[in-house]
């Protein structure tokens, strides 16, 4: 089942138009996330169950295996919750680790523990850098206008010129990031920075 996810492009490249010949799946955004995890506890030393917040990772997106990748940009989004939330009791019921693994994805959704808290703001910071590296090669282009406004307009008006940017600031503020995150996001935004990867 959770093959699937290898093959599920992430919604949101395609809402926003991302011309990548070959664009992110929700396997592979999984896995990023994974491993920036490790990387940003490996350079700030949180006091956290890395564990825990590596398993909150490899399953947050377990839901999509049956409904799909629903962005907040989506008509269905406000069903959301409740849909991703039967889909995984739906998954997770044969599994003689079920219960377990659903403690810890609602750990994750309510976002009160540290864990947790770093679990979303790695899932967003991925995202953003992912943006930036579609950003980099070229294949966002923010004045197209076949894009439907009103879904961009909370990023739009933050107008620092590549949706990438907008997208990482937009994150530091709804998000709650940490300093450390701010500082990640604020880094990512530097064009320079990116020099030496591509």
């Amino acid at each position: 089942m959770t093959n699937k996810l290898k093959t599920l492009i992430r919604s949101g490249w395609k809402q926003w138009k991302v011309s990548a010949p070959r664009v992110e799946s929700v396997a592979e955004h999984v896995y990023s996330t994974c491993m920036l995890a490790i990387a940003v506890q490996s350079e700030f030393d949180y006091d956290i169950d890395i564990k825990k917040v590596i398993y909150m990772l490899a399953v947050h997106e377990l839901e999509e295996t049956i409904i799909g990748d629903i962005t907040p940009f989506d008509d269905n989004n406000k069903d959301k919750k409740q849909l991703g939330r039967d889909a995984v009791v739906q998954i997770l019921k044969p599994l003689a680790m079920g219960d377990e693994i659903l403690a810890i994805i609602t750990e994750y959704e309510e976002n009160k523990t540290l864990e947790a808290r770093f679990a979303k703001w790695v899932d967003k910071l991925d995202s953003g850098l992912q943006c930036k590296i579609y950003d980099m090669a070229g294949h966002v282009d923010v004045s197209d206008d076949n894009i439907d406004i009103q879904r961009r307009v909370n990023l739009e008006k933050r107008n620092y010129g590549k949706l990438s940017d907008s997208w990482l600031e937009f994150c530091i503020e709804n998000y709650n990031f940490d300093e450390n995150f701010i500082k990640l996001a604020r880094e990512a935004r530097k064009d320079e920075n990116w020099n030496k990867i591509n």
